[in-house]
């Protein structure tokens, strides 16, 4: 750690139902739920869309735990920053709810659990991937970027691009090209996220000294990083399609109208950098695009899904053929 383990007094809960809020509140449940998002969609198109429910159970589980053990060590880092920002201030480390000894106990305990479920039912290999991206988000993001480059957001991404490589290695056992393209897409896909919403955020940033690329570079350099992200991301999801052949045409159309409303908010956001309602709408948006486009993954995997493309394709083929031979 960057200091000794000393925060603000404690201060007691008055029940237990307080002490779960606390805690739970340090792993950030909200960034949890998109990380499992990306790991079902991964298992999903993995296992053709016919996943083993207990399977798919056991890793969202694994995966929670080690997101959450990885953001409670983040906690327990930033909470001197954290006590400086209003945003963050009433969190439970620098506002003594939790002492940062018993935040780092819980932190080990949650990331031991996770790895004996996921090596117990799944396999070493997701195990380990799990492990490594707890030590990716508080090493290389958290400990090494985070305060000392404005490309904290982009190499830190991969911390966040795991899950997926965590969920197709409890299907298959191994990591293949479709893997490594899922974890490209977050890779992508995770600066304009953050970058968006550290627009939104600038000033308190600025405050405790954090070199995000909107405080060091300002709003137009990073609109405009935002814009050249989105638009790398688009041909980024259709390598799922091709070459790989491994989604077909219900994701390819979800890709490419989710893709081109994400290019279309970040063009908005490029021509008013300085508007934060806009810079709003785009990390909004983000959020939604992801969730969607693995919608899109695992409903196009589905048997029956494929089955209808299939029918409709049959149908539709000799009615093209019959007009381009009319014409």
């Amino acid at each position: 750690m960057h200091e000794t383990l000393t925060t603000a007094p404690s201060r007691h809960h008055e029940n237990i139902l307080q002490v779960i809020r606390s805690y739970t509140q340090l792993t950030k449940p909200r960034i949890i739920v998109l990380l499992l998002i990306t790991t079902a969609g991964s298992m999903w198109l993995a296992a053709e869309g016919q996943v083993d429910p207990l399977l798919l159970l056991v890793t969202l589980l694994g995966g929670t735990l080690a997101a959450a053990s990885a953001n409670t060590i983040n906690c327990l880092y930033d909470r001197d920053i954290d006590y400086d920002m209003e945003r963050t201030r009433h969190r439970p480390l620098p506002s003594g709810r939790v002492q940062p000894k018993d935040a780092l106990i819980f932190a080990i305990a949650l990331a031991i659990i996770s790895f004996t479920l996921l090596v117990t039912f799944a396999n070493l290999l997701s195990a380990c991937l799990a492990m490594s991206g707890i030590v990716t988000y508080v090493l290389v993001y958290t400990h090494w970027l985070k305060r000392h480059s404005t490309q904290n957001i982009v190499i830190g991404g991969a911390a966040g691009a795991i899950p997926p490589l965590v969920g197709w290695a409890a299907v298959t056992g191994e990591l293949s090209w479709t893997a490594w393209v899922l974890f490209a897409i977050i890779f992508m896909w995770t600066p304009p996220h953050f970058w968006s919403l550290a627009m939104m955020i600038r000033q308190d940033y600025a405050k405790v000294g954090v070199p995000m690329l909107p405080v060091i570079e300002g709003d137009a350099v990073t609109a405009k990083q935002i814009m050249y992200y989105t638009v790398m991301l688009i041909p980024m999801t259709l390598l799922l399609v091709y070459p790989l052949h491994v989604s077909g045409a219900v994701y390819a159309i979800s890709a490419i109208a989710l893709g081109g409303l994400f290019v279309a908010k970040s063009w908005s956001l490029l021509q008013d950098p300085e508007n934060q309602s806009v810079a709003r709408s785009v990390f909004k948006y983000s959020i939604f695009y992801m969730m969607l486009l693995c919608a899109g993954m695992a409903v196009d995997s589905l048997p029956l899904t494929r089955q209808i493309v299939a029918s409709v394709s049959d149908t539709m083929m000799p009615l093209i053929n019959a007009m381009l031979a009319s014409m």
